[in-house]
C-alpha cells in the first residue's frame, strides 16, 4: 500500500503545481507541463469515503489532502454525501447510484469511472458452475442491483434463462428456466457479510463482489470459479452532490485516479480482480 501512496501523491502534485503559486523558473515550467489539466488555486483538503479495499488503496494525500473514511457497508457512504460528512464518495456502481437515487432522491452525479470489481462466483466444493449439483443454494448479496449482476452469469453459463428486456437489471422474478432448481436468494445477507458466509461453508456456492472477497482474505484464484465477463462490468464512480460537480480540486482528484500511474498500480497490484477503467 505504501508503495501506491507514494505514485498517487506524486500523481496529485504533479496537476497541482499551477495551484502552489509562486513565479521561479521551476514553477513556471511546471505549469507549462500542466497546461490542460485541471488544477487548484490553494490547497484543499477533500473528505472522501470509500470501501476498506481496493478503494482506500487507490487513494492518498499530497497537493490536495485526501482525509479518507473508511466504509463497510453501501449505505452509509451515500447518506454521509447527502449530509455533507463527506465531500466524495468512490463505492458504488451506475447501477447502484441510479437505485439510490430514485429511492431516496439524493441530488448526485458521478464525475466519472475509476476501476471494476467482477463480482465472482467462488466454492470451495465445486470447480465449475456446470457441476453444481439439483438443487444447489447460491448465497448472495441482498443488494437487488447486485443481483442484476450476478444472474447473468449464470445465464452465460447456461444454467438458467432470464425474462427481461437488454438493458434492464434482473432480479429472482426474472428466471424464467431452472432445470437444475438452483435455489437464488434463500439466504440474502450484506454483502460485507458474503465472505465470512464463504469461509464457514455456507451454500454451495456464494456470489462476492470483489472487494470484499479481498477484504475477507478469500483465495479469488483458488476459489473462484466464474465471474461477470468483462463487457458487462460496472465501474466504481467518484461521486459528488451535484452542487458541487464543477469544483476544480474535484476535477484533479478525477485526473489523478484516471491517471496511467494509477491504472498500473492497479493491474500490478491486484492481478486481474480489480480492472481499470476510465
Amino acid at each position: 500500500m505504501k508503495k501506491f501512496l507514494s505514485i498517487i501523491g506524486a500523481a496529485t502534485l504533479s496537476l497541482s503545481l499551477v495551484a502552489c503559486g509562486g513565479t521561479s523558473e521551476e514553477d513556471t515550467q511546471g505549469a507549462e507541463e500542466a497546461e490542460g489539466e485541471a488544477s487548484v488555486d490553494e490547497p484543499v483538503t477533500i473528505k472522501i469515503g470509500a470501501s476498506a479495499v481496493p478503494h482506500t488503496e487507490v487513494l492518498e494525500e499530497r497537493g490536495i489532502t485526501l482525509e479518507i473514511e473508511t466504509f463497510t457497508d453501501y449505505i452509509l457512504p451515500n447518506t454521509a454525501l447527502r449530509d455533507g460528512d463527506i465531500d466524495v464518495n468512490y463505492f458504488q456502481t451506475p447501477g447502484y447510484l441510479a437505485q439510490q437515487i430514485e429511492e431516496y432522491d439524493y441530488d448526485f452525479v458521478s464525475l466519472g469511472e475509476v476501476h471494476a470489481e467482477p463480482i465472482g462466483i467462488y466454492s470451495k466444493e465445486y470447480s465449475s458452475l456446470e457441476e453444481l449439483p439439483e438443487g444447489a443454494e447460491i448465497i448472495f448479496s441482498d443488494s437487488i442491483s447486485d443481483h442484476g449482476r450476478i444472474l447473468p452469469i449464470f445465464e452465460r453459463a447456461g444454467l438458467i434463462e432470464l425474462d427481461v428486456e437488454e438493458g434492464e437489471l434482473a432480479t429472482i422474478d426474472d428466471i424464467s428456466s431452472n432445470p437444475k432448481n438452483l435455489v437464488f436468494g434463500s439466504q440474502q445477507v450484506e454483502a460485507r457479510f458474503l465472505a465470512p458466509s464463504f469461509e464457514n461453508g455456507e451454500g454451495d456456492a456464494v456470489a462476492i463482489n470483489t472487494n470484499y472477497a479481498l477484504e475477507g482474505g478469500v483465495d479469488i484464484e483458488q476459489y473462484g470459479i466464474a465471474f461477470e465477463s468483462e463487457d458487462v462490468l460496472q465501474p466504481n464512480l467518484i461521486v459528488v452532490r451535484a452542487e458541487d460537480q464543477d469544483r476544480p480540486e474535484f476535477q484533479v482528484l478525477v485526473e489523478v485516479l484516471q491517471s496511467e500511474e494509477v491504472r498500473q498500480f492497479i493491474e500490478e497490484q491486484y492481478n486481474g480482480a480489480v480492472i481499470p477503467m476510465g
